[in-house]
């Protein structure tokens, strides 16, 4: 029974080595070889029957295991050549209770480690990608305490927000550029279990259309003219665990929107050239300031992409809709745009009020850069703000006062009259530069010189030249 049992423990040591997919060789304390399996035989040539119960020196003149025997020292990448054959060895002794009982050497063909080299190579190559995108990550710096405005008008879309930043689901959010739609994008990433994770921004109208694909999926190594050798990471790859921010996504080419689409609903990319999928854990959170409704009419954005980012969908109103908020947005850039705190006198302020602000926060904030640029000292003055401006405010002398109205009519007259005035205190005077006024508002020349006349906007002597 003892007998038996060793048979089959022998029976089973045997299959493991023979199983080993390196070449094995061992040998007793006598330098007799005991062992070897059969790809060893494959990457040296050397046969069993040649081998087996023979001195190894005897067959294998010159072998360095016979040294590691005898000095117990462990060798590693060991280059040997048998005819045309090239291998390389790791040899190591074997212990028994504290002595040196026999050793054992593995080899590898060259063919195995070139292939391991080149593999280690493309790993190499994939960590040094990967090193430089996190080291480039954009270090977010903004959190919803940063709002300013979240105890008035937007209290309720920072409430939104904040629910959002508890779920997993896509975010879309709205509104016209420089509203701030990033900064919501990151106060809702770092409000998120995902905030110590990457929070990736993207452009899609900042890069061309033909390498949005291999930027936001990656691709694989000569999957196309110029690639880079090894492939490279998508966006979505190094997003991976953390929030990847779709900015402009009303720009994405179409045929992209469906493999969005493909990555949203099955949580998985495939890089250009790539077979197989993998998966991925990443959070969506989309901005656009176009109007999505009109792109799917138009057929130019797809309906089932624009349901799955519409889950979660955040407006944010523009800067002349909550004209409170400027004060405080002023007070805001004063203190953290400068070394030393600033201050901005009651009749600039007020016009900074009454300005329409196409370009929103991002305006309102250029215009205050400009005036700490231009004061003397630490406090703004009406002639400190931008020429335009001024020029408004010396045109219309009633451009800072708030009137009341009492009909729809009023108000839509004021609002046209406004829009008009502000419009054309961005141009010249001449009838070229009224050309391009009328251009920006959508209105052909004649129609803008009549409105002028009905609003009394008419306050040169070219312009009623140009009537005549």
């Amino acid at each position: 029974m003892l007998q038996h049992n060793l048979n089959q423990e022998l029976e089973w040591f045997q299959a493991i080595i023979h199983s080993i997919h390196d070449g094995v060789l061992v040998i007793d304390r006598d330098e007799i070889v005991r062992l070897i399996n059969p790809e060893y035989t494959r990457i040296t040539g050397v046969r069993p029957e040649v081998i087996l119960g023979q001195p190894l020196r005897s067959v294998r003149p010159g072998a360095q295991l016979v040294d590691t025997l005898r000095d117990g020292k462990t060798r590693a990448g060991i280059y040997r050549k048998e005819g045309t054959t090239e291998y390389v060895v790791d040899m190591a002794p074997i212990l028994l209770h504290g002595e040196i009982v026999g050793a054992v050497s593995i080899c590898k063909g060259l063919t195995e480690v070139h292939k391991l080299s080149l593999e280690l190579e493309k790993n190499k190559e994939k960590l040094l990608q990967l090193e430089k995108a996190m080291g480039s990550l954009y270090q977010t710096k903004y959190t919803f305490g940063h709002v300013v405005g979240a105890g008035n008008g937007l209290g309720a879309i920072v409430h939104i927000a904040k629910k959002a930043a508890d779920s997993q689901l896509p975010v879309l959010i709205t509104g016209e550029s420089g509203t701030g739609k990033e900064l919501f994008a990151q106060s809702i990433h770092n409000e998120s279990k995902r905030a110590n994770r990457p929070f990736i921004p993207v452009n899609c109208a900042a890069i061309p259309a033909a390498l949005l694909e291999s930027e936001l999926f990656g691709y694989e190594e000569g999957s196309f003219t110029n690639a880079k050798k090894g492939g490279k990471m998508g966006l979505f790859e190094i997003a991976h665990g953390g929030t990847l921010f779709l900015d402009e996504i009303g720009e994405l080419p179409y045929d992209l929107q469906a493999k969005l689409l493909r990555v949203l609903q099955e949580r998985s990319i495939r890089k250009v050239g790539e077979v197989r999928e993998r998966t991925i854990d990443v959070r969506v959170i989309a901005a656009t300031n176009r109007d999505l409704t009109q792109l799917v009419e138009k057929k130019l954005f797809r309906e089932d992409l624009y349901y799955r980012l519409h889950v979660l969908s955040i407006h944010i109103p523009a800067l002349r809709e909550r004209r409170g908020d400027i004060p405080e947005l002023v007070a805001s850039f004063l203190r953290t745009s400068a070394d030393h705190p600033f201050t901005i006198e009651k009749e600039a302020l007020q016009l900074l009020q009454q300005y329409d602000w196409p370009g929103n926060i991002r305006e309102l904030k250029n215009t205050v850069d400009y005036s700490m640029c231009m004061a003397e000292g630490t406090h703004i003055q009406l002639n400190h703000l931008p020429a335009y401006l001024q020029q408004m405010n010396r045109a219309y002398p009633d451009f800072s006062h708030a009137a009341s109205h009492s009909s729809l009519r009023e108000v839509v007259d004021d609002a046209e009259r406004r829009w008009i005035r502000e419009t054309l205190c961005q141009f010249g005077e001449d009838v070229e530069e009224r050309k391009k006024a009328a251009k920006r508002l959508g209105i052909s020349l004649a129609t803008l010189y009549n409105k002028m006349r009905k609003y009394r906007l008419l306050h040169t002597s070219k312009d009623s030249k140009s009537l005549e």
